[in-house]
């Protein structure tokens, strides 16, 4: 009876965030009119893409057990360079050089970690600073416009379907092949899962730990293309932060913060139900200032959920394990 409640709370951890969803969207749906609409659902999902394309960056780097807490400064640096720097450049030139500003930041955390040593979470809380210090003194802390096209492909549709998640789609397919078809993407997995184990194994972990850094770049710079785009303008207070809900997304769809565990596909979820929680509080008129304190306490969900979790499989774990008679 004890292995069967064990089984049933793994199973209860496991679909948490759908059922948070279910109670979510039946709530609001109760409030208010408007939010069980076809219109409003797709906007939800337009809304929540760059944080799902971050937070798939973000994935890659839990699966190895690390942290990126500056992904917020890169979408603010990535913002700031494309609307001083790069103003009047068509999309299809400006667009793949701010990704490659984004590859930059990520190696440049990837190189403090893998060849300094330095700590994950000290060397991208360093670069948290220092990145919007940059992105600041480029702007000249003023509100950094974007150009005509940067807005036009903001706001375009291609067969019904807002540019923004045409691109959250694509980054999500190229996400799901490398973890799931890869070499790289098993890598990744094993490393997560023991980094020792995976080094005896012949893995080359720093290269795989400095490839994921990047990635998680690359995805921060291009979720800060996707937002800008959307918003119109960067001010200081872009991107601000943005390291808690992509976090909490990729927790809530089942990435574990010790490695080893989770997929894109329940970061996004994940990252749709933040915004649909977002979308509802302000669909129901609520007070503006219990918007950070709800986002808080789905922070504290997703980080008790996952600890949780982590606690019944190893309990699970143990009693598969059976003493052999001598």
């Amino acid at each position: 009876m004890s292995g069967f409640r064990g089984k049933f709370s793994l199973l209860v951890l496991q679909n948490a965030p759908l059922l948070l969803f279910a109670v979510l969207v039946i709530v609001f749906g109760l409030m208010s009119d408007r939010f069980l609409t076809p219109i409003n659902f797709v906007n939800i999902v337009n809304q929540a893409s760059h944080i799902a394309i971050i937070a798939i960056g973000m994935t890659f780097v839990l699966l190895i057990a690390g942290i990126d807490l500056s992904v917020g400064a890169n979408m603010y640096l990535s913002a700031a360079i494309l609307g001083v720097f790069l103003v009047g450049m068509p999309p299809l030139v400006a667009f793949p050089v701010v990704a490659l500003l984004g590859l930059a930041f990520g190696a440049v955390n990837a190189f403090m970690i893998t060849q300094l040593r330095v700590a994950a979470f000290i060397t991208t809380l360093a670069t948290l600073f220092i990145g919007r210090g940059i992105a600041l003194y480029f702007s000249g802390n003023k509100m950094v416009p974007f150009s005509k096209s940067v807005l036009a492909f903001g706001r375009a549709t291609y067969l019904g379907v807002p540019s923004a998640i045409w691109v959250f789609a694509i980054v999500l397919i190229i996400a799901l092949v490398v973890l799931k078809l890869t070499t790289f993407g098993r890598q990744v997995y094993a490393i997560g899962a023991d980094p020792d184990a995976a080094a005896k194994a012949g893995i080359n972990v720093k290269r795989v730990v400095f490839t994921v850094y990047c990635i998680c770049g690359v995805c921060a710079a291009v979720g800060g293309l996707v937002s800008g785009s959307q918003v119109a303008v960067a001010s200081s207070t872009f991107g601000f932060q943005k390291e808690f809900p992509v976090i909490a997304a990729a927790v809530l769809g089942g990435t574990s913060l010790f490695g080893g565990r989770g997929g894109v596909l329940g970061t996004v979820f994940g990252a749709v139900l933040i915004q649909t929680v977002e979308n509802g509080l302000v669909m129901t008129n609520a007070n503006p200032y219990i918007y950070p304190l709800v986002i808080s306490v789905i922070i504290f969900i997703a980080v008790f959920t996952d600890s949780s979790r982590t606690t019944v499989l190893e309990r699970l774990e143990r009693r598969k394990i059976r003493v052999e008679p001598d």
